[in-house]
């Protein structure tokens, strides 16, 4: 059975971390992309980017399909029309940030919208700015009005996995914690990237056996577990590695050369 339906991360996956095309679509994965679409193949972005961030990679690949963004929290139309958004229950999201501000953490609160945290930090700009949007500042961002998605606890390498292990000790399976290097986010148990990627594979009619996926981070392993075949770029974290069938070579264009092969 071929791949009908494939699912990509963007930031270091399609945009690498490192080497000539750093950051950037390079011209063959730009190419591949486009032959798959044209060879009737359904494209699917699937990114921990906030809605705007994930529509102008789409629209730089010239898609028209549904994406996934916020790790999964949000599934939209190629204009950015929602199709589901999933919230955090706002009692949850309250626990979490207690933990957070008992513990001397900055935090942050973020929805479909918006996205707001207690103190502007290169992390916190650093998201924004993938997002394509203003991040706003403000010691209580729960006092905001935000109806939110998730939850996100700012603290270091060392730190970040202490405090993944602490929350998912302390709230179980009420919560989809992932650990990130510098902030462990909190949010919905049913808000991830597989979860998004199976309802769209399901609105195109396409079966999970003729789905892959191509990750590189814990927010990946859901959807590189879920299809039929998940890939692991070259740098992937352990989450990915480990939920991922294959990795890829540590090759510069290793991304690009699995796609054009499915032609």
């Amino acid at each position: 059975m071929g791949v009908r339906l494939i699912a990509l991360d963007i930031d270091g996956t399609l945009l690498p971390y490192e080497g000539t095309y750093k950051g950037e679509l390079s011209p063959r994965v730009r190419t591949a992309v486009r032959a798959l679409v044209e060879d009737g193949r359904t494209v699917v972005l699937a990114s921990g980017r906030m809605r705007e961030g994930v529509m102008s990679i789409a629209k730089e690949l010239g898609l028209d399909t549904p994406f996934i963004a916020q790790e999964g929290c949000l599934i939209a139309n190629a204009d950015g029309s929602l199709l589901r958004e999933i919230k955090l229950d706002r009692d949850l999201a309250l626990a979490v940030t207690a933990y957070a501000r008992e513990a001397g953490y900055e935090y942050e609160w973020f929805s479909a919208e918006r996205y707001a945290a207690t103190e502007q930090s290169p992390a916190t700009d650093y998201y924004a700015s993938l997002g394509n949007i203003t991040a706003e500042y403000h010691p209580e961002p729960e006092t905001l009005g935000i109806d939110p998605s998730g939850v996100g606890i700012l603290s270091d390498r060392e730190a970040s996995s202490e405090v993944h292990d602490e929350l998912v000790e302390h709230f179980g399976d009420t919560l989809h914690v992932l650990d990130f290097p510098f902030v462990t986010v909190a949010l919905a148990p049913e808000a991830t990237k597989a979860k998004g990627v199976a309802l769209v594979a399901q609105r195109f009619g396409i079966s999970r056996a003729e789905t892959l996926a191509i990750g590189d981070s814990v927010n990946d392993a859901s959807m590189l577990a879920w299809a039929g075949r998940g890939i692991a770029t070259a740098k992937a974290d352990r989450y990915a590695r480990e939920a991922a069938d294959e990795s890829l070579p540590d090759e510069e264009y290793s991304v690009a050369r699995v796609l054009e092969e499915l032609l």
